[in-house]
């Protein structure tokens, strides 16, 4: 199935690359101006490809953070396993090496119908069309005591920032035979299979470290997982009786937290969990900013078109990566530099007046489940009616050596050293 989905993602890189190239020779179209909004994975790569495939066009990026840590690889950095500074991205790096105008501030609000885009300095922007790449926002609120300090005290380190840190030095800290608690939220959510990869490198870095006694629970609001069967093969076989994953079923979800304590209470039960270290991941929705633009919908996230990624409330201005409803494909790295690539394209062929390419999407979500193996899961996608279906999917298979789990680390790697130049331009120097 892997062969099938290397096979799929080569046609339609080819194919794309193909429709596309010609089209680069037509003469200029008047100057038009897209905003995008958010220079992650799926602001930053649209925002250049944007520049390469519409010359002409005025690309402002905008991006309130001065540097971030990706999400990928945030859980290497928490078992202590590579170095912050080998994931963090400089906001002002990333417009230089991709050649794009840049803007370090905020933005406080987007009029979807007039298209202005209000910044924290009090400028007012406006534009011929908006990408919005806002990424999530956090509900602490559903959890008794998770917010303010309850969410300080237990790190859910799920947005690239301080966290992070704290979160390793946490685990630093917890004693061989201690307790840490992963609380998993229901779906969607950002990185489905973060949870149960941060548990993996957990019980390695126990491990190595001489505390193997400590367990870790996952307490689980939902009832099945990414790639679960092969998780627990892998912690069975590297974590014997380190790892215990409680479903929603068994009465896993969190409902009430104590920072002060570092108790944690599950559904149904009148006994909280006593912990050394308590990572509760809340659940999510689309960013403050998306809902402020009259994005969203009930669900909290927002609706978008899959053939172009365009809002289906305001159709000129777009959606990408975490914030919108892009089902069947999950919230990932990989799937927001995919839709970003599809919206700029289909963006630069409306300014042209030429017809949108075909929606064809991938991804692939690695998972280190320990520090020098891998697993991971693949999917390709096309949209017919603005919806999005699985034209094939492809996962690690169950049966496996330690040789082709070793190799899937090493794709592990180049995949990440080449998403993060792809999306964000030149990789910083490797400090790992």
């Amino acid at each position: 199935m892997r062969a099938v989905i290397d096979r799929d993602r080569r046609r339609v890189t080819a194919a794309v690359a193909a429709s596309l190239l010609p089209r680069w020779s037509r003469a200029a179209a008047p100057a038009n101006r897209v905003i995008v909004v958010g220079a992650g994975f799926g602001g930053a790569t649209c925002a250049k490809y944007l520049r390469l495939l519409s010359p002409a066009t005025d690309v402002l990026l905008i991006e309130r953070r001065a540097d971030f840590m990706t999400g990928p690889f945030s859980n290497l950095v928490i078992a202590g396993l590579r170095t912050a500074a080998s994931i963090t991205r400089h906001t002002a790096a990333i417009g230089r090496s991709l050649g794009i105008r840049l803007i370090e501030t905020e933005v406080i609000d987007i009029d979807p119908i007039t298209l202005a885009v209000t910044l924290a300095d009090g400028r007012h922007l406006r534009a011929d069309r908006i990408v919005v790449s806002p990424g999530i926002g956090m509900r602490t609120g559903l959890i008794e005591g998770l917010d303010g300090h309850g969410a300080e005290a237990m790190p859910h380190a799920w947005m690239g920032d301080g966290q992070v840190i704290a979160l390793r030095r946490r685990l630093a800290a917890v004693p061989d035979g201690g307790t840490v608690l992963i609380g998993a939220p229901a779906n969607p959510y950002r990185c489905p299979p973060g949870p149960y990869e941060r548990a993996s490198l957990m019980a390695h870095a126990l491990k190595a470290s001489g505390r193997g006694r400590a367990k870790i629970l996952i307490a689980d609001a939902k009832d099945d997982f990414s790639k679960s069967a092969l998780f627990k093969l892998e912690w069975d076989s590297l974590y014997p009786g380190m790892i215990e994953w409680i479903p929603r079923a068994a009465g896993g979800e969190v409902v009430k937290v104590d920072a002060a304590s570092g108790e944690v209470w599950l559904r149904g039960s009148q006994t909280p969990v006593r912990t050394d270290l308590a990572s509760i991941v809340p659940a999510q929705q689309a960013a403050a900013l998306a809902a402020r633009a009259d994005l969203t919908d009930d669900s909290g996230w927002c609706p978008v078109d899959a053939g172009n990624f365009a809002s289906l409330r305001h159709p000129h201005i777009h959606v990408l990566g975490d914030a919108c409803l892009g089902a069947p494909m999950p919230k990932s790295a990989f799937a927001a530099n995919s839709q970003a690539k599809l919206c700029a394209s289909a963006i630069a062929a409306a300014l042209r007046g030429d017809e949108a390419p075909p929606a064809r999407l991938l991804n692939t979500c690695y998972s280190m489940v320990s520090d020098t193996e891998a697993i991971s899961v693949s999917g390709l996608y096309a949209a017919a009616n603005g919806k999005l279906g699985v034209v094939s999917e492809g996962m690690s298979p169950l049966a496996a050596d330690g040789g082709l789990r070793r190799r899937e680390a090493h794709q592990a790697q180049a995949w990440y050293d080449g998403i993060t130049a792809d999306s964000f331009g030149s990789p910083n120097k490797r400090m790992y």
